[in-house]
Parts: structure tokens; sequence; C-alpha cells
């Protein structure tokens, strides 16, 4: 039987009318959720005098720390819409900036690009190679692939790196920057908005200024991959095969799809997007290598995924609120923490507010009682300690997939084992 030629061959309901968990929100109102978070954030921010929150500099900060987690989860997203659940992300991250910064140094930025996006995609094979063909659990396997990458890449440091000006047994020499670009007039245009200070207006000019300043080129192919990879799985037969694979392999293997093909080139191509992500960190972010630089960004970009309920659009917006709290740690981070416990406060009662109207009374007066709390640390206090700061990345991710674990639906064969034949 020949392999569907058109999106529509493959036409199980459990694919393409799979029941959702809970309603799909449109993009006319999630454009209205955001508009609303950030007029309540430009709120906090007069009330606060907290200006850092939502500066071009802060902004722009963001922007870079979101790109490896988006890339991460890209990466994620690929191989778990194929039925195969990749927790080897961060190693695949670390092979990435390993190869990155080692090629980088001696060929040149854009070919440590190339190299570590072929490191990473070395991880992806493994992984294949050991969940696809030896049906070994995913796990195992992403837990394996994370300790493998960091105890290679930690061997061959100081083989690669010692010797060589700049380098030690943790760090490569320095790598020679991919270059930036800052949109002309726009820029400087949105930054004199900004500094006006005015409600609203003057936030959206810093967020749209982070986008349009000092962006690498390596952050815009980032951000054009989220809609690359949109089109390619829900516009073209390769991408609805490669689906189909992840929600029921009998189906598609019973009209002619090969799903260990289509299995193995998506994690492969997992691998490379989770190499990027490591590559940016070793090149753009920082240019070198350094050993422990990826800091857990690989599982981050995981819980991206899930709170993009397993598509694009929602794992960037996962990605950009990581980001953003992730660099509050660089820039101003006790005073602008201390603020957004306000603007955490002000969402748990209108979070209250909107579990009350749909009758689920214990929750919401669960809800008011921690929002009274943390609005109570807020009054209480001028600053949170330095720890808190460290800990807000962590602490949103974990708070974020909890309050969106009821809307959740993951691939129905998401690594659940199979093998080629299993349905006949």
């Amino acid at each position: 039987m020949t392999a569907p030629t058109t999106a529509t061959d493959v036409n199980q309901p459990s694919l393409e009318h799979a029941p959702p968990t809970g309603r799909r929100m449109s993009w006319p109102v999630l454009l209205l959720v955001i508009a609303g978070a950030l007029a309540l954030t430009s709120i906090v921010r007069l009330i606060t005098g907290a200006d850092g929150i939502t500066n071009v500099s802060q902004m722009s900060t963001a922007l870079q720390l979101a790109v490896p987690i988006g890339l991460a989860g890209l990466g994620g997203l690929w191989a778990e819409r194929a039925g195969v659940v990749n927790i080897g992300l961060e190693g695949m991250m670390i092979l990435g900036t390993w190869f990155g910064a080692w090629a980088g140094f001696q060929w040149g930025p854009w070919t440590g690009v190339l190299v570590g996006v072929i490191g990473g995609c070395l991880g992806g094979l493994l992984h294949a190679i050991v969940t696809v063909t030896f049906n070994v659990n995913h796990i195992v396997s992403g837990v394996a692939i994370n300790i493998l990458a960091l105890g290679a890449t930690r061997y061959l440091a100081p083989l690669a790196f010692e010797g060589h000006q700049g380098g030690s047994a943790k760090q490569s020499p320095a790598v020679e920057s991919l270059g930036h670009f800052t949109v002309p007039g726009l820029s400087d245009g949105l930054s004199d908005l900004n500094d006006k200070g005015w409600f609203f207006v003057s936030d959206i000019a810093g967020l749209l200024g982070g986008l349009v300043t000092d962006v690498s080129w390596l952050t815009l192919i980032a951000v054009a991959l989220v809609p690359a990879t949109w089109w390619i799985l829900w516009r073209t037969p390769f991408g609805l095969r490669l689906r189909s694979c992840g929600e029921n392999p009998v189906a598609a293997e019973s009209l002619g799809v090969n799903v260990y093909k289509y299995k193995y080139l998506a994690v492969i191509i997992s691998g490379g997007l989770a190499g990027l992500g490591g590559v940016f960190l070793s090149i753009v972010a920082n240019p070198f290598y350094l050993e422990g630089q990826t800091s857990g960004r690989g599982y981050i970009g995981l819980a991206a995924m899930i709170f993009g309920n397993w598509m694009p659009g929602g794992l960037a917006i996962g990605a950009g609120l990581f980001g953003y709290t992730d660099s509050l740690n660089l820039r101003g981070g006790s005073t602008n923490v201390h603020a957004l416990l306000l603007l955490g406060a002000l969402l748990l009662v209108i979070g209250a507010i909107w579990l009350a109207v749909r009758k689920k009374y214990v929750q919401a007066v669960i809800t008011l009682v921690v929002g009274a709390l943390v609005f109570a640390w807020y009054a209480g206090t001028n600053e949170v300690p330095s720890q808190v700061v460290a800990a807000t990345p962590y602490v949103v991710t974990l708070v974020v997939l909890a309050l969106s674990a009821q809307r959740l639906r993951m691939p129905k064969a998401d690594g659940m084992p199979y093998r080629k034949g299993q349905g006949k």
C-alpha cells in the first residue's frame, strides 16, 4: 500500500477530530488576554515605580533568554508530535554548546552554528535508536543522554580547549560574534516613547523596542522557526503523517506511513533544534562554551512546550514568559521581582473572581487566600531576597504548569511503545 500523498488522505478521527480537554482560545481572545496582562503590568509599574519591568533593555534581555528555551521547546514539540518523549533535550543542548563553540572558535561562528546543530542531531539520533528501534523507555533514554552528554563534554573540553588562548578545562576560547542588527529610526522612537512612562503605550513601546534593538541574526532565525514549524506540521502532508505517528501509529501504518522513518526524522530534528538552542548560549548569549551554561533550560523548554499544549504559538508564549522572569536576575532583580509580587496578587484575585463566576467556590477561596498572602508579602517588605530572585523562573514554571494542567492534551500515543506490524 502506498503512502498518502495529500493532507486529507490520513483522516483518522483520533488525529483531526480528537476532543480537546477544554475550549481552545481563539486568537482575538488570546490577544485581549495579552493586552489585559500588559495593562495590568502597566498599572503595577505606575504604582510601584519599577520602570524596569517593561523597559526596552528588560525586554531585549528577555528575548535573548527566551530563545534557547523556545528552541528546546520546539525540539520537544517535534519529537512528541511523533510520539517520542524527549527528556534528553538538556543533553542535546549541552552537545550544541560544546560542538558550536569548538567549531566556532576555529572556523568561524556560522560554522559553529552548523556543527552545533549536528551535535544536537547526534544526540537525537542516539535517542531515536534507543527508543524507536530498541523500544527502551523514553524517560530512561532521555536521562541517560543527559548524563552521557554532560560526561562527554566534561571529558572533551580539556582536550579541545586547553592550550588555546582563553581556553581552559571548563571554558572554550572566545568565538567571534554572529552580528546584531537594530532597526534604524524605529528602535530610537520606541525607546523614547518607552522613556516617557505613559500608561500602557510606553509598555507596548518597551515590548516592541526589545524586538528591534540589538537583535542577533540567530534570534531572527529562531523566531522564524516557530511559524515554520506550525506550517510544516499542520499544513503539509509530511506534517500530517508525522503527527499521525504520535496519535495512532497503528492506523498510520495501515495507510502506508513508514512510522519508524517519521519517528527517526522527528527525533533527529528535535535534537538539531535543541542543539541550536545550545549554540545560541555558547555563541550569542556568551561568546564561549562554559561548563554548565545550559542551567536546566532544556527542562524549562519542555515545560514551555507543555504549557503551550504541544502547539508552536503557545510554546512561544511560554518561552517568552520564562525568559522574562529569568531576565529579572540580570536587570534590577530585587526591585522588579518585588513589584511583580503585586502583579501576582492582582492576578490571583482576578483568578478567584473567575473561579467564583464558574461556581468553583472552594478553589476560589483558596486562590483568594493565596492572593492575600502574596499581597501581604508585598506590602510588608521593600525588597525580596536574592535567593527569591534566582528562584523566580523555576517557581513561575511550576505555577504556570499547575494552573494550565487542566487544559492540556498531549498526543495520544506519546511515549507509548510501538513495533512495526503490531496492528496486524
